[in-house]
């Protein structure tokens, strides 16, 4: 069973939908109309954090999967919980400011690549021996 990575999937999805809800406000906040997605500049930075982490999910989810399936659930579970941490940080900051972005980005960007490399070992590994 891989419990703790669906448990840190679910806390992808529930930080991906928390930015949904931000840009909702955002919307109200700097009357930005549907379907517009520019015109004031913080109302953008909101709206960059929803389709940025749209953007990484599909190569992180993916990834933590089958880290867990080929490494270990405890292992990729911890590997996206960080993601989930420097996504959070990201949103915080980018919607504070540009410059703020940095290091959330950095952590998540980090995570996603430890997660890029360790599923391809795990899969090769496990091929080398058999399995």
């Amino acid at each position: 069973m891989l419990n703790y990575t669906a448990l840190v999937t679910v806390l992808a999805v529930i930080v991906y939908f928390s930015t949904a809800i931000l840009v909702s406000r955002a919307r109200k906040t700097f009357g930005v109309p549907l379907p517009a997605i520019g015109g004031h500049a913080d109302f953008e930075r909101v709206y960059r954090t929803q389709m940025n982490t749209l953007e990484s999910m599909p190569v992180f989810l993916p990834m933590l999967w089958l880290t867990a399936f080929y490494i270990g659930d405890a292992y990729a579970a911890l590997v996206g919980l960080v993601w989930v941490i420097g996504r959070i940080a990201y949103i915080w900051g980018y919607t504070i400011s540009v410059e703020k972005r940095g290091p959330g980005f950095l952590i998540q960007a980090i995570a996603q690549v430890v997660l890029l490399v360790s599923a391809p070992v795990g899969i090769v590994l496990r091929m080398m021996h058999g399995g």
